[in-house]
């Protein structure tokens, strides 16, 4: 990779490698309840992903005018923050209904709070597109690292006041930190960009691109998640608080890809088609022999570390991450793979027909397989969607870019 692109990525993996060695340490104090309240943080956690991927078009819109069409970001910003606070208040009221619905489960008892954060909680992913197209890495990294750290920093001022740890403070620090980083994160954005009044007719004509942005991530994002919710369903909140952590760790590897990919973003996008097509295939094969030798690392850690540090039920993720980590390290090439549908081309709906496709395959098998070996059904059938499903992607990808199945699968220095 260029020096200045090596830099970039390497600046986001530490930042997104911090801002995960925080947020371990949130599921820790969540994970003091027992398994089953680490369930229900790693539920709402979920959800709230969704929730963001769902409407996350906002900022790769703006991504996508400033790097691919060489648009002025000021002329999209103002739009993009105010659809962003529109959605929220939509979402605010899906949630404080869907809470008000599921007031008996105790697995989602913490949606009003959600619902009461929700009108904000869009405003970091936008501002975060904004400098992704701009290929600004410092205020992406800020908008990573700053909401777990402030949310362990009012835990630990509520410890200095005697507030006891319970995992409801826990949450109410969670969410109040991304609100916060949200609101601050947009309006640097604005004084940064010297943003302009929304320009809606601009907005119309990206409405159909925009949908297909959201659609694409929310279906992403229910590929990733899907089994959690079913092993909830099937195996309680024991089981999927164990699940969770599996999933989390092993997942630890894709902060590599995608910081590699995050910073590779604008160029990815630029003009010129063969370039564009080069660039992709370094970043593949360059992630994928990074995730093959951190694999092995990340394992032998785990199993260490998680009895240690979160009690003995943990032990069970060690078996769950063998499961999972074939699935997990032939995904690490999507979010490159991603870039170059959503950026060069401009056709989300591939990234969305990859997802759909491992999401479908997920679905099935853990119904299928759950039911019968619980957790690990889980792992088998994600890791198996993920594998079937990245093999046709780089077919996708192999055809759009007009290359030879020797030209992607070659290694290249």
């Amino acid at each position: 990779m260029p020096t200045s692109l090596t830099r970039s990525a390497l600046g986001h993996f530490l930042s997104r490698l911090a801002a995960v060695g925080l947020g371990l340490v949130l599921l820790g104090l969540a994970a003091r309840g027992g398994p089953a309240e680490q369930g229900v943080f790693s539920l709402l956690v979920a959800t709230e992903a969704v929730y963001a991927a769902l409407f996350s078009g906002f900022g790769l819109v703006v991504a996508r005018q400033v790097s691919h069409h060489r648009e002025a970001a000021a002329r999209w910003l103002g739009g993009a923050l105010g659809l962003a606070l529109g959605a929220g208040g939509v979402g605010a009221l899906a949630f404080w209904a869907a809470g008000g619905a599921l007031a008996d489960a105790p697995a989602y008892r913490y949606l009003p709070a959600l619902a009461l954060a929700a009108p904000w909680l869009l405003l970091t992913p936008t501002v975060s597109g904004l400098y992704l197209g701009l290929g600004r890495m410092g205020p992406i990294n800020a908008l990573t690292v700053a909401p777990p750290a402030l949310a362990l920093l009012a835990l630990g001022a509520g410890a200095l006041v005697g507030q006891a740890l319970t995992l409801w403070t826990v949450v109410i620090a969670w969410l109040g930190a991304r609100v916060l980083v949200g609101l601050a994160g947009a309006a640097w954005a604005w004084h940064d960009q010297r943003g302009q009044a929304p320009d809606w007719p601009a907005w119309r004509a990206q409405a159909g691109f925009c949908a297909m942005l959201g659609l694409t991530n929310l279906i992403s994002w229910l590929n990733y998640r899907i089994d959690l919710f079913i092993v909830e369903a099937y195996g309680g909140l024991s089981a999927t608080g164990v699940y969770a952590i599996a999933v989390t760790v092993t997942e630890l590897l894709w902060f590599i890809s995608s910081s590699v990919s995050a910073a590779a973003y604008g160029r990815i996008g630029q003009p010129d088609r063969e370039a564009a097509a080069r660039l992709t295939v370094r970043l593949v094969h360059f992630n994928l022999g990074v995730l093959l030798v951190a694999s092995p690392v990340l394992l032998g850690l785990a199993a260490w570390a998680l009895p240690r540090v979160l009690g003995e039920p943990y032990a069970d993720t060690v078996p769950l991450m063998l499961w999972l980590l074939p699935g997990v390290w032939a995904y690490g090439c999507a979010s490159t793979l991603s870039a170059y549908y959503t950026n060069f081309l401009g056709k989300p709906r591939l990234s969305a027909a990859v997802a759909g496709v491992s999401l479908l395959i997920n679905v099935g098998a853990c119904l299928l397989l759950v039911p019968r070996l619980g957790a690990t059904g889980a792992a088998i059938a994600t890791s198996l969607s993920y594998g079937l499903a990245i093999a046709w992607g780089l077919a996708l990808f192999r055809r759009h870019a007009g290359l030879r199945w020797r030209d992607l699968l070659r290694p290249s220095r």
